[in-house]
């Protein structure tokens, strides 16, 4: 009798494991579909693959996430009401107030950031650190379950010791077997076009070893076989960006986009690090 009963509890719990699977799943397709995101992030799904790329990466309830340079939020708009819903926190790693040389502009685009944040009802608490050539640690060491950069190292890589540096700043903040999200403009592999925003898959997975992070798994969730890689203005010439002219300069009336918009976003490398635990 005993011995039926342990089995009878071991098919709830083999019946339960899809059920609660489906529910972490829902939780994030719920975020990604919800009408208050903004239109221009929507249009954006179809080359960023959101559900796809956050289940790669391993999102998950109740993690603790800290994004590295959100940019204009388009994934924060999709991770801090998932952390809401989910019993998680999430932090952004922005522009740091520590620095005594930031620029007005700086300080300025973090607090437009903080103040669209702001409503909890939404967001629920989303927290801020420090992030910079300078800054100290995004967190107590081994506080976070996940870190995520979108096409911010092929900026680091220029800056000398700086991908150095804030590689290890995510490897200390993160848990041991804590998981590390990358993604960057893909570089052909023979080239290293930095200078283009292009940026060598090699090279990241050098620097994250470095800094002591295994490599877990490579997606191409987010290629793109159109992307020939030598635009006149880099990969900003592509869409979101659209530059028509060389970066400081007035857009050009007379540039003709048609081919660049056919491309669409850049062909991006999916990576996914781990912290050994």
């Amino acid at each position: 009798m005993l011995r039926r009963h342990v089995m009878l509890a071991a098919a709830v719990l083999t019946l339960a494991a899809p059920a609660a699977a489906f529910a972490e799943d829902a939780a994030l397709k719920a975020a990604v579909a919800s009408k208050t995101r903004p239109a221009a992030d929507v249009a954006r799904d179809g080359a960023r693959h959101p559900v796809e790329s956050l289940t790669f990466w391993g999102l998950k309830p109740k993690q603790t996430v800290i994004e590295i340079s959100p940019g204009g939020g388009y994934w924060t708009e999709i991770l801090a009401p998932y952390a809401k819903a989910t019993g998680g926190h999430y932090i952004a790693g922005v522009a740091d107030l520590s620095n005594p040389k930031i620029s007005e502009g700086a300080k300025k685009g973090r607090a437009d950031f903080e103040a669209r944040f702001a409503d909890q009802a939404k967001y629920g608490h989303v927290a801020y650190a420090n992030f910079g050539a300078t800054s100290g640690p995004l967190g107590a060491p081994g506080s976070a379950d996940l870190v995520l950069t979108a096409r911010n190292v092929h900026n680091w890589t220029g800056a000398p010791g700086m991908a150095d540096k804030v590689f290890a700043d995510f490897f200390a903040v993160l848990k041991p077997g804590g998981l590390l999200a990358v993604e960057d403009h893909r570089a052909d592999p023979r080239s290293e076009k930095a200078a283009d925003g292009y940026l060598n898959t090699a090279t990241v997975v050098a620097i994250a070893k470095k800094a002591g992070f295994v490599l877990d798994a490579q997606s191409e969730i987010n290629a793109n076989p159109k992307d020939t890689k030598d635009h006149p203005f880099g990969v900003w010439t592509l869409p979101p960006t659209k530059r028509t002219a060389p970066g400081g300069q007035p857009a050009d009336p007379n540039f003709d986009r048609s081919k660049y918009d056919a491309i669409g976003e850049s062909d991006r490398m999916t990576l996914r690090f781990k912290k050994p635990a």
